[in-house]
C-alpha cells in the first residue's frame, strides 16, 4: 500500500452498507466470540498487543466488549463477533498492493478491504505503519460508519509505536 493519501472514502463505503444493515436489523451477537489468535508473534509484537489489550474500550459502536474463546491478549471482540480485533498478525499481502484503499483516523493509518459475501461481508481494517499489525473485522450489520475506528485508533496510537513491522 502506498503512502500516497487518497481522499478518505470510508464513510461513503460504509453508508452503502448501512442501507442493507437497516433492512436486516442489528443483533449484538453471542455473549462470547470464537477468535483464532495469531500464531506466536515475536516477543516485541506480543508486548505491544498486550499493552493494546489493556487500553481497548469497553464499548465500540454501542456494543459491549465480549469474552473471546480462547482468551488471549492478541484478541478482543464486541457484540459477540460483530466486531473482532486480532493484534500481532503477519503483514497482509494486500498491503504491498499500491492500488488498495487506505485512510487515517486519529493518526493511525488503515488498509481498508470490503469482504466478499462468502467471507460474511462487512469490512476488514488493518493498521499500517505500526510495529504490530492489528486487524479489525466488522460484520456487515455493524459496518455503518467510521466512528467505530475512533476509539480503537486512539488505543492503538497510545500503545503500538509507529514504524514498519518486520513480522
Amino acid at each position: 500500500m502506498s503512502r500516497h493519501r487518497r481522499p478518505f472514502s470510508l464513510l461513503a463505503a460504509l453508508t452503502a452498507v448501512a442501507a442493507s444493515a437497516a433492512l436486516t436489523g442489528c443483533s449484538p451477537g453471542d455473549s462470547e466470540a470464537r477468535v483464532v489468535p495469531p500464531s506466536a508473534p515475536p516477543t516485541d509484537v506480543a508486548g505491544f498487543c498486550a499493552a493494546l489489550h489493556e487500553e481497548l474500550p469497553g464499548t465500540v459502536q454501542g456494543l459491549a466488549r465480549t469474552r473471546t474463546e480462547p482468551e488471549s491478549d492478541l484478541t478482543a471482540a464486541w457484540g459477540g463477533s460483530a466486531i473482532v480485533l486480532r493484534c500481532g498478525i503477519p503483514q497482509p499481502p494486500k498491503m504491498l498492493d499500491p492500488t488498495q484503499d487506505g485512510g487515517e483516523i486519529n493518526g493511525v493509518g488503515w488498509l481498508i478491504e470490503r469482504l466478499a459475501n462468502a467471507d460474511g461481508g462487512g469490512f476488514r481494517f488493518t493498521t499500517v505503519m505500526r510495529l504490530a499489525y492489528t486487524e479489525i473485522r466488522v460484520d456487515k450489520e455493524h459496518a455503518t460508519d467510521a466512528q467505530m475506528l475512533v476509539g480503537l485508533s486512539a488505543a492503538i496510537a497510545r500503545t503500538v509505536p509507529e514504524g514498519i513491522s518486520s513480522y
